[in-house]
């Protein structure tokens, strides 16, 4: 990714209680288009909160969200058109065959049949599917019906893609299947992925790690930047070193030259 690549989606103070409990204290991050950023944590750090925001299905008590440079609170239509999500629970009719789902999601983002069938082909094409197009989405395997979903949220260009938990219930070599086939086709869209994972091993490769904990971010810098801010070998480690008690905010050095404002 190219430090001048336009920022995508950004997030600004955002804070969210639900009754005395603060799942989100001032959330601020951003993610520019082509690149991946994993945002990790630990169960309950408010990433599942979070992504509802950011796809519109919660609103923020405060703070922004602009995806491309368009309000969310002010526009949130405008916004959410830009946005590709694939969420932790499945959300695919499972009797519907690939095809269907693939064109009836279209039809939702106002695609032209033409222009549809020109990209779904493209899309199960390149995910191994064009043989199981005809099939119903229950005979699938759970990766690949993952796979479905992700071709969905890919189908409408979006500019930016939400990925909330998405291998959970998959086998190792799915989940990675998975990684690869989502940092591949973004960047080849120049969509920004934001990966939501409590699962370190999926984030190795990321632009970006962003920690997330008890509602707050704690560290967003590379993985190698994430390793040597907590002295530990591997990120693993490093997580664990940066979650086990309430800590102040690290942010990488490195970023500050890096990175180009927006």
């Amino acid at each position: 990714m190219a430090p001048e690549s336009p920022l995508a989606l950004r997030c600004e103070a955002v804070r969210k209680r639900f009754g005395n409990q603060h799942a989100l204290d001032g959330v601020s991050l951003d993610v520019r288009r082509g690149e991946f950023v994993a945002l990790l944590g630990p169960n309950g750090a408010g990433k599942t909160t979070l992504f509802q925001i950011l796809s519109g299905l919660f609103a923020a008590d405060a703070g922004r969200v602009t995806v491309m440079g368009v309000d969310m609170r002010r526009h949130p239509v405008r916004a959410l058109a830009r946005l590709g999500i694939v969420f932790q629970q499945p959300a695919i009719d499972l009797d519907l065959s690939v095809l269907s789902n693939l064109h009836f999601h279209a039809g939702l983002h106002g695609l032209s049949r033409r222009v549809a069938a020109g990209r779904i082909a493209r899309l199960l094409e390149d995910f191994g599917l064009a043989e199981r197009a005809a099939a119903a989405v229950r005979e699938l395997s759970g990766g690949n019906r993952r796979k479905v979903e992700l071709a969905r949220a890919l189908l409408h260009e979006p500019a930016v893609l939400l990925m909330d938990e998405p291998t959970v219930g998959l086998d190792p070599a799915s989940r990675a299947q998975l990684v690869a086939d989502a940092r591949r086709l973004a960047a080849q869209a120049q969509a920004g992925v934001l990966w939501a994972t409590h699962l370190v091993q999926e984030v190795e490769q990321a632009d970006r790690v962003i920690v997330l904990h008890r509602g707050a971010v704690r560290f967003d810098g590379t993985p190698a930047a994430l390793r040597g801010a907590t002295e530990r070998d591997s990120l693993e480690q490093a997580l664990l070193a940066l979650t086990a008690f309430p800590a102040s905010p690290i942010r990488a050095a490195e970023r500050a030259t890096e990175r180009v404002p927006a």
